[in-house]
């Protein structure tokens, strides 16, 4: 549990919130809860804390990823409640944070999922979006121009690297992840976690370039080629030189 100003700046927290993101007091104290939470969140709690602020409501529950000392993140419900005195004119807050799966996310047990540096090819964030929003083989395969099995072989990557049985497993690992974006559809799969590939097109456009031809090398190129003359073989005006027979 966390106590929040009207900004939404934590003024402080328990030893368990605190746990909870890998945090200390003085680390976590005067800055935003958001900066704890997945780029996605302030698009989906502004609203909630608005309504709060406003009193249009007293309390709000919403799913969140949170990011455990900026490295692995976790899937969890946050609760919000506003919190009213006389002396002061806007409310605070105080947040309550309950994680799905609070031993893997505290622990860092090898079942849990990979943590933010993990990695998508282009073609991986393309597939991993159709299988979230519920294209099958067939369908992604017309959409990518790719066969059947070519599909199938970088669903089963992805498969193993995040350690999912399934698709439906590999969906939520990645959802759990804070890889695909929250509160939107058809989901998205977020640019930090695909990789940059502009620089190896670059390379390999500048190593497929032709060359530039010389003066010498066009007058070759232009002047016609004639069969090699044979010794002793005769020709007539206009006839190429050929062999006698």
């Amino acid at each position: 549990m966390a106590s929040l100003d009207a900004t939404l700046a934590i003024v402080a927290a328990d030893a368990e919130f605190f746990r909870l993101f890998g945090q200390d007091s003085t680390e976590a104290c005067g800055r935003s809860l958001y900066s704890l939470l997945h780029p996605s969140a302030p698009g989906l709690l502004n609203r909630h804390f608005a309504r709060l602020a406003e009193g249009h409501r007293a309390r709000f529950v919403e799913r969140m990823v949170g990011i455990r000392g900026e490295e692995v993140p976790f899937s969890g419900e946050l609760t919000g409640i506003a919190v009213r005195s006389e002396s002061e004119q806007a409310p605070s807050f105080v947040v309550v944070v309950r994680p799905d799966d609070e031993s893997a996310s505290l622990t860092g047990q090898d079942d849990a999922p990979a943590g933010r540096r993990q990695l998508l090819t282009q073609l991986d964030a393309q597939i991993l979006e159709g299988v979230a929003s519920g294209a099958s083989t067939v369908q992604l395969a017309a959409r990518l121009y790719l066969s059947r099995q070519g599909v199938e072989y970088h669903v089963g990557l992805m498969l193993r690297r995040l350690k999912a049985p399934n698709r439906a497993a590999l969906v939520a690992r990645a959802h759990s992840m804070g890889m695909l974006t929250i509160g939107s559809w058809p989901p998205r799969v977020l640019p930090e976690f695909v990789k940059d590939t502009d620089n190896r097109r670059s390379r390999s456009r500048r190593t497929d370039a032709p060359r530039p031809r010389t003066a010498a090398s066009r007058h070759e190129a232009a002047a016609p080629r004639t069969a090699p003359a044979v010794p002793g073989a005769r020709t007539a005006p206009g006839i190429p030189n050929s062999r006698a027979s």
